[in-house]
């Protein structure tokens, strides 16, 4: 674990040489003479400025009201926290000294070198500046919610004779408030985060200086406490001043890139806590800048760190505990189709499109706009980016209208599968193209250049030459038209590239039409190498060539005769560059694409073509002399850039405008398609003209037929439960319930009867439901009972006696005491406690300190859906009321893996016994969750799961709907869950209160069933059918598995010996196997319970967490590869594996069936008459009180 910072730097008060800054009306800003000159944003300074705003200035400040809400700022300033901060009238102070004592030089030594282990840098004085719970300015009227919030950081600035460096610190719960209004009555603004070198002064104007910006946003400044540059949360370290003007982050990179998980990952709760789980995001927003002057001009560009916020978040979320709420990672919502979009009055800066590029790139910002660059190792146009070297992938589809020779019916084929298979260091690309009809097979082996396109991307690059990705990042259109010499066949084709997909591969769309003269059945046909001209102006690519073909016929007679064929080839690819940066220009506008060792195939047993060729691009290279001289090939010809250029022989060339264009060649002009075709695009569409060509797009409630030009009436399916125009009662009485089409369902909520449409409380208390001498309270859909005065216990059963504490007691005890000797305060920082009155119960109305938000309650202390109430930067309390609720994502037909990533539940279909990867997709997002074990429920189709950051059980319709929050207290570490779907129950483990429960489904009637014996309880399982329950503890000095009935009984030790840390368990209905996965053994095994002896399906596996199975296939997840991974169990064979997009720890796994698996147990009907818990055993059942429920209303039997 990496230490938190440690507060003070320099604890204050301790040195007579600390001052203290105060009244900012009095004294906005205090220079501090330096002992040691230091060297901050490229010059040399003996005096720095210490303002209360949050900013030290290394050269004389401006007046406040000149530089608040402006950044960069005219002069050079280092702002750990800028903003119109108040210290008047005792709303907190700011310190300052300088010191070379030797314990605080070592300290800052250690930080510097936490983020720069490579860097030799012995300080010999640090300045500290502390601002100490200082307040946001506040006009008169304004935010109220921001009165008492405090802000508390700090700036050390350390120096040698060559270098400086800056340190921010940031404490837990340091920062209270992320923006703050201006007395420039500039409104609402954010703070900043970062580095302003001073202006330039000419003559008649004022040049800006270069700036760094760290954070200048609310969510990247809540953050700064939980992130780190430098190994410690809360530290952020920058080397400001060296041989270098500009400003170096430290790169997080060199201290956690190499962190492996180790066996102390395995604890996830405060036995010691050494907890890992969580997701924090990191948003640095780092636009380090510098200076390129000229005698003409001078303009600012600006470089990022190599380290793209994805490596922060592997790095972090492995390192850091989760504290408190964690925050929403905006690329997660991608996988949901969410789109964030920005106004376009906003100025167009990496600070608010930085998730444009990709995150192997870097940003930088231009006058006009920002571009996109690879860092290095890797290629690509910015956007999209892969490292260099490294085997590519396409996928996509291939659709298409063939006519072959003379034959009047054409082929016709949709959805066929394209692979492509590329070798890039090389520059060899292997292209397979599925189930094409032997009638079109062969008559395709002369168009190679339907994969050349994949070669042209991924050549091999001579100096100074750029191939297709580089240029266009795998995201263009090239349009092309084939013409053959002879009878003057054409073909059309199209493509769409659109970059690289959530599997890293590119994603291609292929469409084909027009005619192709017959190869005959049997043919070979050989293609020698070749040389291409791509001729590149603004956003268009173009080339042409004639290419021959050698047609070999099957043998007849023992005589195989061949013939030549040729075409003519021309194509357009559009894409879009970046304008602001002329040096991703810097290639050639004329570059040769070589192409040899062609390979075509058509394999009619398995109706695969195939084509094989290796590329290069570079300059124009010598050939004949003619070749080499041409126009058409040195790029020296007159033709339009919308026209061909046609090489005749010697010098002769000739120009012919592009498909869609108009002119003598020498000047091309754009067919306006959809004036001179008059009803090209048929009834119901419109026709849009573009630049060589003009696309159809159907009117409003109309869409493409399946010819893909008739446009039709659209028959829409409305969702009604989602658009809100169902006719059930409000949510808080009914459910609605889509069930496909235009269909739905109304139901009433528990406590409330009716038909759905109409839902009425249902009043408990006039059924008798409390004890005689307890009070009953009829709630909306729920009721509560409370003993009289003079009686204790529950409501349910009273008895004469002394006071017993209420819930409301118990919890805040909990709330303010400590979750055992290890699970300390400051972990739970944030933690919600409740109010009570001086009965002891909930008050009414509950509010959140350290959030400003309150709500609503009711009598056991649950919130009220709709009272939240405040407006507040910070996150909502973790314990009472609900957390971020967002809805399920129905999940489609068939059986699914269902797998726990932090803060989701993603899935993944099963075709057979394969997973279905282009399926995957997150089911249900829950940002401020630890989602460790899921489990479901294959009769409502629901899934379950524990949560330690809450701590609690939830569970959520797979048709639709939120979730709901069914235990929230009494608990530690739930980690393991299982669900009984014949008896109705849910088991779970607690490893940090070391016990084993039970619960209705609804959460409601829990019991204990062991809390002796355990140590580190995690993975448990059921087999409803026989009654038997599994569970595992890893516990290190004797890790076991162990088994027992349902109810309890009959406990013992099923597995001991040869075990390390067994983290997954699972029971496969159908074969009766139990499986396990085991961390320290690095094994996948199995067992018949009820016989001796175990099988080792694999061994050798990395660190794997959770399992389960279907068919012949287990299922489990692994914390070192980030993946799913498949495993025959039948031939002990690992046959495939699944990475999620979004690369981080993978916990808990289950298999959600299609259908429930056969059979019952005695709970099966009427709750095998038990009046409360009803467990299965092997021979039937028991009848189990809850543990706060004894007495007349419960009734225990065997």
């Amino acid at each position: 674990m990496y230490e938190k910072v440690q507060w003070w730097f320099i604890v204050l008060g301790h040195t007579v040489s600390e001052r203290n800054l105060w009244e900012v009306a009095v004294l906005p800003s205090y220079p501090v003479m330096l002992a040691l000159g230091l060297l901050p944003l490229g010059e040399l300074s003996a005096c720095v400025a210490v303002a209360t705003n949050g900013i030290i200035a290394v050269n004389e400040p401006k007046n406040e009201e000149n530089y608040l809400g402006q950044f960069p700022v005219s002069f050079g300033a280092i702002a750990p926290f800028m903003a119109d901060l108040d210290t008047t009238d005792g709303r907190g102070s700011v310190y300052y000294r300088e010191d070379s004592s030797s314990d605080v030089l070592q300290l800052a030594s250690d930080y510097i070198k936490g983020g720069f282990p490579e860097a030799a840098f012995d300080p010999s004085s640090v300045v500290i500046v502390t601002w100490k719970l200082v307040a946001p300015y506040q006009g008169p009227g304004e935010d109220l919610t921001l009165e008492e919030k405090r802000n508390t950081f700090q700036a050390v600035l350390a120096s040698s004779d060559s270098s400086s460096y800056a340190i921010f610190l940031y404490p837990e719960d340091g920062l209270q408030f992320y923006s703050a209004y201006s007395k420039n009555n500039d409104g609402k603004i954010p703070a900043m985060v970062g580095f302003s070198q001073a202006s330039t002064n000419y003559y008649f104007w004022e040049n800006p200086g270069s700036y760094n910006v760290i954070a200048n946003d609310e969510d990247s400044i809540r953050n700064l406490h939980k992130s780190s540059n430098a190994g410690r949360q809360g530290v952020w370290v920058f080397e400001i001043g060296s041989s270098s003007d500009t400003i170096v982050p430290a790169k997080v990179s060199n201290v956690l890139a190499s962190l492996e998980p180790s066996e102390e990952d395995q604890e996830l709760t405060s036995k010691p806590f050494m907890s890992d789980y969580g997701s924090t995001e990191i948003r640095p927003q780092y636009v380090t800048s510098s200076t390129d002057s000229t005698e003409e001009d001078q303009h600012v560009t600006y470089s990022v760190p190599q380290l793209a916020v994805e490596d922060f978040i592997t790095s972090y979320q492995d390192q850091f505990p989760p504290q408190g709420p964690q925050v929403i990672d905006v690329e997660e919502f991608d996988e949901t189709g969410i789109v964030f979009r920005y106004h376009t009055d906003v100025q167009q800066t990496c600070a608010n499109n930085r998730h444009q590029c990709s995150v192997h790139a870097i940003c930088k910002d231009y006058p006009n706009g920002f571009c996109c660059s690879c860092i290095a190792g890797y290629k690509g146009n910015g956007r999209q980016c892969v490292a260099e070297g490294s085997p590519q992938r396409v996928n996509g589809k291939v659709k298409g209208r063939i006519f072959v020779g003379n034959n009047p019916v054409p082929v016709t084929f949709e959805n066929t599968d394209l692979h492509s298979y590329v070798v890039m260091n090389h520059g060899r690309a292997y292209t397979a193209i599925s189930t094409i009809p032997e009638a079109l097979g062969y008559s395709l082996l002369p168009l190679a250049s339907i994969g050349g396109v994949i070669g042209w991307m991924f050549a091999v690059e001579q100096q100074g030459y750029k191939n297709g990705f580089s240029i266009t990042g795998g995201e263009f259109t090239r349009q092309t038209e084939v013409t053959f010499l002879g009878n003057n066949e054409k073909v059309v084709i199209k493509q769409k590239f659109s970059g690289i997909d959530e599997h890293g591969h590119l994603t291609i769309s292929t469409e084909m039409e027009g005619r192709v003269p017959e190869v005959p059945a049997g043919a070979s046909v050989h293609i020698e190498p070749y040389t291409e001209l791509y001729h590149a102006s603004s956003s268009v690519i173009t080339s042409s060539s004639t290419r021959e073909y050698t047609v070999t016929e099957p043998e007849r007679d023992g005589v195989a005769s061949t013939y030549t064929g040729a075409y003519q080839w021309r194509q357009t690819i559009s894409f879009d560059e970046c304008i602001h940066d002329d040096t991703l220009h810097a290639a050639p506008a004329t570059q040769q694409l070589s192409v040899d060792s062609i390979f075509v195939l058509y394999n009619r047993d398995e109706q695969i073509l195939r084509y094989a060729m290796s590329n290069s691009i570079g300059p124009i290279s010598d050939g004949s002399a003619d070749i080499s001289r041409n126009p058409c090939y040195t790029g020296t010809h007159n033709c339009d850039t919308n026209a061909v250029c046609r090489a005749g022989s010697g010098n002769r060339f000739s120009c012919e405008c592009s498909i869609g264009f108009r002119g003598d060649g020498n000047v091309c002009y754009d067919i306006d398609e959809c004036s001179e075709q008059a009803g090209a695009c048929g009834s119901n569409a419109v026709c849009n003209n573009q630049p060589g060509t003009y696309r159809c797009e159907c009117v409003d409630g109309y869409q493409f037929a399946a010819d893909g030009r008739t446009c039709v009436a659209v028959e829409y399916a409305v969702n009604h439960c989602q658009t809100g125009t169902h006719g059930c009662d409000i949510p808080q009485r009914a459910q609605c319930v889509y069930t496909g089409g235009s269909a739905y369902v109304c139901t009433c909520l528990p406590g409330f009867s009716g038909d759905g449409r109409a839902c009425e409380d249902i009043d408990e208390c006039q059924q008798g439901r409390c004890h005689p001498d307890a009070f009953c309270y009829n709630t909306p859909g729920s009721f509560s009972c409370q003993c009289k005065a003079g009686y204790r216990g529950d409501g349910f059963q009273c008895v004469l006696g002394g006071v017993v504490k209420t819930k409301c007691q118990r919890e805040k005890e909990v709330a303010l005491g400590s979750g055992g000797t290890f699970f300390q305060r400051e972990i739970r920082v944030g933690q919600f406690i409740p109010q009570c009155d001086e009965h002891g119960n909930y008050v009414p109305t509950q509010c959140h300190g350290s959030t400003g938000y309150c709500w609503c309650v009711d009598r056991d202390g649950n919130e009220i859906d709709g009272t939240r109430s405040g407006l507040s930067t910070a996150a909502p309390p973790v314990v009472i009321g609900p957390s971020v609720r967002p809805d399920t994502i129905p999940l489609p037909p068939g059986t699914h893996l269902l797998f726990a990533q932090s803060g989701k539940i993603e899935h993944v279909p099963l075709e057979g016994n394969s997973m279905k990867k282009n399926g995957a997709k997150a089911l249900l997002h829950i940002p401020d969750k630890v989602i460790i074990g899921v489990a479901y429920d294959c009769m409502d189709k629901m899934v379950y799961w524990t949560d330690i950051s809450g701590p609690s059980i939830s569970r959520a319709s797979l048709h639709g709907g939120e979730p709901t929050t069914i235990i929230r207290t009494d608990l530690g570490s739930p980690e393991g869950i299982a669900l009984d779907h014949l008896g109705r129950n849910i088991f779970w483990t607690d490893s940090q209160l070391d016990r084993i429960e039970v619960a209705r489904l609804d959460g409601r009637q829990r019991r204990i069933l062991f809390d002796t014996g355990l140590v580190n309880p995690r993975a448990i399982v059921v087999d409803p059918v026989r009654g038997n329950l599994y569970w595992t503890d890893w516990n290190r000095e004797a890790p076991k598995i162990e088994t027992s009935y349902m109810d309890g009984t009959n406990r013992r030790i099923l597995v001991k010996d040869d075990l390390g840390l067994p983290n997954g368990l699972t029971f496969d209905p159908y074969s009766s196997m139990l499986c396990w996965v085991d961390a320290g053994t690095k094994r996948l095994e199995c067992m018949n319970p009820n016989q001796l002896g175990r099988r080792k399906i694999v061994e050798g596996i990395q660190y794997p967490f959770g399992v389960t199975s279907y068919g012949k296939n287990l299922y489990y997840t692994d914390w070192r590869r980030d993946a799913v991974v498949a495993v025959d169990r039948m031939v002990s064979v690992e046959n495939d594996n699944f990475q999620p997009h979004k690369r981080s720890r993978l916990y808990g796994i289950t298999t959600a069936f299609a259908q429930c698996p056969g059979g019952h147990n005695y709970c099966t009907v009427n709750n095998g008459g038990c009046t409360h818990l009803c467990l299965a055993t092997p021979e039937g059942r028991s009848c189990r009180c809850p543990d706060n429920t004894v007495g007349v209303d419960c009734i225990e039997r065997n």
